[in-house]
């Protein structure tokens, strides 16, 4: 567990910096440049930055071993945080699409918006490179460690190139296409903050479930199920109920077994079980199995 929660912050730690640098440059070239295509995905560069520092703060916080507080373990923290991150993804999109309709308006109605330079141009290109970059770097170290909170992260990088990339198609428009194609830029705007909307319906979903106590999914529901029938000796198993802490999968259910097996057997039985199941799903599966005479 502290080796999984040292990856995770190297690796936001990383990002958080990268954040930092592009953040500052994006602004300063969306003002510069007279770009509210480049201004938006500054102020989404911001976001990944705010983001990161959730990320480290929760992620150190759901390393923590189970205490007299938290007998399950900390890692619903994990879950919190995704849930913060979709949170920001939300606003940063309603913010964008905001900003970008705004200025739509404003064109049709002839105030066209300002020509972007290119250093506006140069900003969105260079983004995209770092921001592809750390989503890939990202993600790869989340499926590693099996952090769902990371691989968040490592979507928000990667709406974050998106952003970038929809930014730059405008900004191009806008500046190589002559003075009646301005609008692209604001229209860049809009259209990413549908993509970032999505990425953030995605994260959201499976956050709210497991903090609402859902079941793990029917497919590993099935796979427990399997190992519970093929052993020899449980007549049958019933109760079975499972949930997802964090990274941990958490199961309990009830098996019965014949009436004359003697206590010691009843218990190598189920120890058994539970060596199957956590050589499935990890040493810190979290599993609870009450036996019963069938």
């Amino acid at each position: 567990m502290k080796d999984r929660a040292n990856i995770a912050k190297r690796v936001t730690l990383i990002g958080f910096i990268i954040n930092l640098i592009l953040t500052i440059a994006k602004l300063i070239a969306g003002f510069i440049g007279k770009s509210s295509a480049m201004v938006a995905d500054g102020v989404h560069s911001m976001s990944d930055f705010i983001t990161d520092v959730v990320v480290i703060a929760f992620i150190n916080i759901s390393g923590k071993e189970s205490d007299s507080t938290h007998r399950y373990g900390h890692g619903k923290f994990e879950t919190f945080a995704t849930l913060l991150i979709s949170v920001a993804l939300f606003a940063v999109a309603f913010g964008i699409f905001y900003n970008g309709f705004i200025n739509i308006y404003d064109a049709i109605n002839g105030v066209p918006p300002s020509k972007p330079g290119l250093i506006a141009l140069y900003a969105a290109l260079v983004s995209i490179i770092f921001k592809e970059g750390l989503y890939h770097y990202t993600k790869i170290k989340g499926k590693e460690i099996k952090s769902d909170a990371v691989i968040a992260n490592a979507w928000h990088h990667r709406s974050d190139s998106l952003s970038s990339l929809g930014t730059a198609l405008g900004i191009s428009g806008a500046i190589f296409l002559g003075d009646n194609w301005r609008i692209l830029d604001p229209i860049a705007g809009v259209i990413v903050s549908f993509f970032i909307l999505k990425v953030a319906y995605q994260l959201a979903g499976p956050s709210i479930k497991e903090l609402l106590e859902a079941s793990l999914p029917q497919e590993t529901i099935n796979q427990i199920e399997s190992v519970l029938n093929s052993h020899p000796e449980i007549v049958s198993h019933k109760q079975l109920k499972t949930r997802k802490i964090g990274s941990i999968f958490a199961i309990d259910v009830h098996i019965k077994l014949n009436r004359d097996i003697s206590f010691i057997r009843s218990h190598d039985i189920a120890t058994e079980i539970e060596r199957e199941l956590r050589t499935l799903y990890g040493k810190e599966t979290i599993i609870n199995i009450h036996t019963e005479p069938a």
